[in-house]
């Protein structure tokens, strides 16, 4: 965009006090207020379709697909049944070409269910703590996804599509709302471990959306955000010249390459780290928190501690205004076994969950009852999703497979029917039951969208001459789960 257009759009009163004004613009055409505000301020606040039931969503990606059957999903007729080969009625209508084959039923000897609160929910031994928010809970156990490989079902998880390319739903939410709070990112995102996630940066991207709306990764250590301190022989006027300097140069540029989002994003994100200097380091210090919430979330178990600190940042967080927090599961810094550094069991099943489910138990539990004292839980979308689940059939012996078929997933919060249970696998736990209430990846995009207070399918990006939407072509709203 040229100088003259850009000076030309802000004497139009495109923006006001932050707010964008919609109409025609002789030489430039329709402009509705979503494309104003882009123009003037990319991530100011800008207007749900509805009143939304919540301002930020909580995303708890349980990395590896665990075993929503050794978790949530007691089937009596599987351990009934272990030992045998599969009744090939169960595998009707299904591809079983998954990396081991289809072996005989599995059940563990060490897995013991019960209900708990009011709801009756099923929780097996490994999830305790969790077990006592059942009533704050909402399962969806007619989850299905497509694909059966990590890589792409995380995608499809995060994107919506298999392929590379597409927005993350943190980055449509980014741009279909706005920031909260100036001085810090809109969607960040947190993981435990010492490397970054499977497939990394694609999984928080903006795809063909400007670039400014795409995640902000903070890593799992007491100084999460990299070079974000100033330099102790810098003054904070050196640096604003520095940065109105870059700022003048980078403007330059960009008006000679108008379609360069990268240039744009980079020019937002050195204001707004400088906006952060003051703000991120009180948002991340858990020095603050008392003894008590810290062992809320289990930071003072070994095992939970790292993963309770990504969940306690990610509370404070969305008590700052931060719009969507994507949480990675990785794995406890006292496990050293790569067999267990993800919920990826096809051997050692009982020892990879023990390892797992002790390390996000507490914390979630924690998240959960600390939102609801706080008062956050009416406002915030707490989401439980993996790429996909595990196979009722063994691998390995000790082991299970990889099952897009059916499994459980589940949120919690405002807008959210708690204590409810929508849809069920069939009696073994291989695919859903009643394919009508089969919810996918879409679907519960669909779903966030709309408590956030967005339609799916008005939520558009024109990208090459086509109107894009978060759910592609898909996605129904899961009315069933809203209160």
């Amino acid at each position: 965009m040229s100088t003259n257009r850009r000076d030309f759009l802000l004497k139009a009163g495109l923006g006001v006090g932050g707010v964008a004004a919609s109409g025609f613009i002789p030489g430039v055409g329709y402009i509705n207020a979503a494309t104003a505000a882009e123009l003037i301020d990319p991530l100011a606040p800008k207007q749900p379709h509805f009143p939304g039931k919540v301002k930020s969503v909580i995303w708890l990606h349980q990395n590896g697909a665990p075993s929503t059957l050794d978790l949530y999903d007691y089937k009596p007729e599987l351990f009934k049944l272990a030992g045998q080969p599969v009744p090939a009625s169960f595998l009707k209508g299904i591809k079983t070409s998954t990396q081991g084959g289809v072996n005989k039923l599995f059940a563990s000897n060490k897995r013991s269910f019960k209900q708990y609160g009011e709801s009756g929910a099923w929780f097996s031994e490994l999830l305790p703590n969790l077990a006592q928010q059942a009533d704050k809970m909402a399962f969806i156990k007619s989850s299905v996804t497509v694909g059966a490989t990590h890589d792409i079902s995380i995608l499809k998880l995060n994107t919506g599509d298999l392929n590379p390319g597409r927005p993350s739903l943190g980055a449509w939410i980014n741009y279909a709302l706005g920031s909260l709070n100036p001085d810090l990112p809109s969607y960040v995102v947190l993981y435990n471990g010492e490397q970054e996630p499977s497939a990394g940066s694609v999984n928080w991207s903006s795809g063909f959306l400007p670039a400014v709306y795409q995640g902000t990764a903070f890593r799992p250590s007491d100084s999460p955000i990299l070079y974000l301190e100033r330099p102790d022989l810098r003054s904070a006027d050196q640096q604003r010249a520095s940065l109105d300097l870059l700022k003048s140069l980078n403007r330059i540029g960009g008006d000679r390459r108008p379609n360069d989002t990268e240039l744009r994003a980079r020019l937002e994100s050195y204001e707004l780290a400088d906006r952060m200097q003051k703000a991120a380091p009180e948002a991340v210090d858990l020095s603050k928190e008392s003894e008590a919430t810290l062992k809320l979330y289990g930071i003072d178990d070994p095992t939970s501690e790292s993963y309770g600190k990504v969940l306690l940042r990610a509370r404070r967080l969305v008590e700052r205004g931060v719009r969507f927090v994507q949480v990675v599961s990785g794995y406890p810094g006292n496990v050293q076994d790569t067999e267990r550094r993800s919920w990826d069991a096809h051997s050692d099943l009982d020892g990879n969950h023990a390892t797992q489910a002790r390390m996000v138990d507490k914390p979630i539990a924690g998240l959960l009852a600390d939102l609801k004292t706080l008062g956050l839980l009416d406002s915030t979308l707490v989401v439980w999703a993996s790429e996909f689940s595990r196979t009722p059939w063994g691998e390995s012996g000790t082991g299970r497979d990889h099952n897009p078929w059916g499994y459980t997933q589940w949120v919690a919060g405002g807008g959210i029917k708690a204590g409810f249970t929508y849809g069920e696998t069939d009696e073994l736990g291989v695919q859903v039951a009643d394919k009508d209430k089969a919810v996918d990846t879409y679907d519960l995009h669909a779903t966030v969208l709309h408590l956030l207070g967005l339609d799916h399918l008005k939520t558009t990006f024109i990208n090459n001459g086509r109107s894009e939407r978060p759910t592609v072509v898909y996605g129904k709203v899961v009315k069933e789960i809203l209160a």
